[in-house]
C-alpha cells in the first residue's frame, strides 16, 4: 500500500513539474505547483507508513519495547500537516499576485510580464 502511495506521489510531482514548466497561463502554473505540493505531501507520508504498526496512542501500561514495536513515529503526518498549511498560504499568496498581475496587465500570460519593474 505505501509503494502504490508513493508511486502515486511521484507522479503527482512530475505532473505538477511538467505543469508548470509548459503552461504560460499563471493560473495553470499556480494548479501545477499545487499539484506538486500534494505529490511531495503523499510521498513523505508513504516514506513514514510502517506496516502492522499503529498510531502512538497506548491506552495499557507497555514497556518501552513494546511500544516501540508497535507505533509509528508521527513526525512525519506532523510535517505533511504544516507543509498543508504552507501550502495553503503559498498557493494563497501567489493567487493574490496574480489577481494585482492581471488588475494591472489584463492579461494572465507570462510572456507578456517582460519589464522588470511594473
Amino acid at each position: 500500500m505505501a509503494y502504490i502511495a508513493m508511486a502515486t506521489g511521484f507522479i503527482l510531482i512530475l505532473i505538477g513539474l511538467f505543469g508548470a514548466l509548459t503552461n504560460r497561463n499563471i493560473l495553470r502554473m499556480i494548479v501545477a505547483f499545487t499539484v506538486a505540493d500534494t505529490g511531495v505531501n503523499m510521498v513523505i507520508v508513504a516514506i513514514g507508513y510502517m506496516h502492522g504498526r499503529t498510531a502512538p496512542i497506548l491506552d495499557v501500561a507497555v514497556s518501552a519495547a513494546e511500544a516501540a514495536a508497535r507505533i509509528i513515529d508521527p513526525v512525519p503526518q506532523a510535517l505533511v500537516l504544516t507543509a498543508i498549511v504552507i501550502g495553503v498560504g503559498v498557493t494563497a499568496l501567489m493567487l493574490a499576485y496574480t489577481y494585482k498581475l492581471y488588475e494591472k496587465k489584463r492579461t494572465l500570460d507570462i510572456a507578456q510580464f517582460t519589464e522588470l519593474k511594473w
